[in-house]
């Protein structure tokens, strides 16, 4: 299992580092070789302007896990925090926070990115925070839920008991119960945070087209489907889910992994 997890991340590192150096490449534009099918030197094509759509592909790849990876970390932050709170402040504390996690999960997911992505500003921080502000109520209300399990359990009563402090049994029984957890819904949070960008990107409110995204490769297709021109959206479309499903089986490996440890 863990040569399975390395070998994901390592694969996800090499994506990453690759589309970062495709930055230039993926701009330079190319009239005399404008919307080419797929070939030995444009293995995905080129799009009407001559550009070549792999470069493009793996530089819009690593923009979305750049995006992923900051706003799946900021998500996991707030849910920690709030969840905590929630599970060891006061019943007004916990009354509100539960509130404020049902308020969001309530509203329309993409009407609120949407949102708040232009409120933030539309470029790629305006986006990260959207998603980030978005995502993370699933995981604290598990958070929460296992805090307030953790509490009514015997043998931290019994701790109690014998004068352990708070922080003591926090951060000696159950920071470990839940880092796994945390870890684990960490890497679950980037298939829905790259999904949302790609999807906020392709309506128009989230990246900006001269930033070569998923989702803006996959709108620009639209309009050029109907001309023949099938590899503008099915290379870009492939990758992001290529991706994300390696991202799923990354968390899955991973939440395999901590079972067989807490079952040794």
């Amino acid at each position: 299992m863990k040569k399975r997890i390395l070998f994901l991340l390592l694969l996800l590192s090499i994506f990453t580092i690759v589309g970062y150096f495709c930055k230039d490449n993926a701009l330079v534009t190319d009239f005399a070789h404008k919307n080419m099918p797929p070939c030995l030197d444009y293995p995905f094509g080129t799009d009407w302007l001559g550009r070549n759509l792999f470069f493009r592909t793996l530089r819009g790849i690593s923009i979305s896990i750049l995006i992923g990876t900051i706003s799946a970390s900021i998500s996991t932050i707030i849910a920690i925090f709030l969840g905590t709170i929630s599970a060891f402040g006061n019943k007004n504390i916990d009354a509100t926070i539960t509130w404020l996690i049902d308020f969001i999960i309530g509203l329309p997911h993409i009407l609120l990115l949407i949102v708040l992505s232009i409120v933030m500003g539309r470029d790629i921080k305006g986006a990260i925070l959207g998603i980030a502000l978005t995502h993370w109520t699933s995981l604290a209300r598990l958070i929460r839920g296992e805090l307030l399990q953790l509490k009514a359990s015997t043998y931290i009563q019994v701790a109690e008991k014998l004068g352990k402090s708070k922080l003591y049994l926090f951060q000696n029984h159950m920071i470990p119960h839940v880092l796994p957890q945390c870890i684990i819904g960490w890497i679950l949070l980037f298939p829905h945070t790259i999904l949302h960008e790609s999807s906020i990107t392709f309506l128009g409110f989230g990246l900006k087209s001269n930033q070569p995204a998923i989702g803006t490769l996959l709108s620009e297709s639209m309009q050029y489907l109907v001309t023949g021109r099938w590899w503008f959206a099915v290379f870009p479309g492939c990758m992001l889910v290529f991706i994300v499903l390696l991202f799923y089986y990354l968390g899955k490996c991973l939440q395999t992994y901590y079972e067989q440890k807490l079952g040794e």
